[in-house]
């Protein structure tokens, strides 16, 4: 199934047992659980799926099971942050064989490319599938920002349909639009600037709070495009204790201790991250029982 870049997109977290090995399980059941909540989209292996973690293989396993539990019912897209092109080329390739219908595209990792290297590399990895493609523009956490001229060049390229927003800056939402019109999808990618996000022009939000909250995400983006903004506003002041937790360093222990809480996920990671301990864990706590006491009865959309 093709993705439309439009809706939410749950960037879904990658489920592990206490020894580290994957826990296929649990994963498909928080897929298919965000299916049924009415997201438009799946997204694995990004950053929250702590794809840095994960061999080569184990991306491909977790396509496999996560394209058997969609079946055809939303799009599939699989995250690619990969060292070098070589690589990424390879795995695009596999990915398209697996089941993939669409990639999220990280620059290249490690190494700081500049505006040339990040456009090469881009335009020859989206050229060596069929697949539609997603450029993740994330300078705050990798260093690299695809600026709107970089954009101007991708837009040449029709395999680049859409743009994953996680600059931090909602004004810079208005300059894309202003320059680029409807030639990307805008997927706002910060969960504590998706309504602003919304209601300045993005046509999706890729979400990580959605993990453990789904149906809520979801009505706080179905009521801000039906205009019933005041709803929207509501829930959303509710949420944003918990859509802060998504923007830290830690951002997998908070949202996995999150889906715990909610019986969609367990707290395993795999190292170099922990664990929450101490009075780190007790705040994080606190923040998703204090939300859950006051959780919202949603409307009807």
């Amino acid at each position: 199934m093709k993705p439309s870049w439009i809706g939410v997109y749950p960037a879904v977290t990658t489920k592990f047992f206490e020894d580290e090995t994957l826990d296929i399980k649990m994963f498909t059941y928080n897929i298919d659980e965000q299916i049924k909540a009415g997201v438009h989209g799946i997204i694995i292996c990004g950053s929250l799926g702590e794809n840095s973690t994960l061999t080569y293989d184990e991306k491909l396993t977790l396509l496999a099971a996560a394209r058997e539990v969609i079946a055809d019912r939303v799009p599939l897209v699989i995250g690619v942050a990969e060292n070098s092109t070589r690589v990424a080329v390879n795995f695009v390739k596999e990915a398209e064989k697996t089941g993939a219908d669409g990639i999220m595209l990280l620059p290249p990792m490690r190494y700081p490319s500049d505006d040339r290297e990040t456009l090469h590399f881009m335009h020859t990895v989206a050229d060596a599938t069929d697949l539609p493609y997603m450029v993740y523009n994330n300078p705050v956490a990798y260093k690299t920002f695809v600026s709107i001229p970089m954009f101007k060049d991708l837009a040449q390229n029709a395999h680049f349909e859409s743009m994953k927003e996680s600059t931090g800056d909602v004004r810079y939402m208005t300059d894309i639009i202003n320059e680029l019109g409807g030639r990307f999808k805008i997927m706002s990618g910060v969960d504590d600037l998706a309504l602003e996000s919304l209601l300045m022009g993005a046509d999706g939000w890729i979400a990580g709070l959605v993990d453990a909250f789904p149906r809520e995400t979801v009505v706080i983006y179905e009521l801000a495009k039906q205009g019933r903004i005041a709803e929207a506003r509501e829930i959303y002041r509710w949420f944003f204790p918990l859509l802060h937790l998504d923007v830290s360093t830690k951002f997998v222990q908070n949202i996995k201790l999150a889906e715990v809480a909610t019986g969609l996920g367990t707290e395993y990671v795999r190292q170099p991250r922990l664990p929450l301990v101490g009075e780190e864990r007790e705040h994080v706590l606190k923040v998703i029982n204090d939300s859950l006491a006051k959780r919202p009865v949603l409307p009807q959309i």
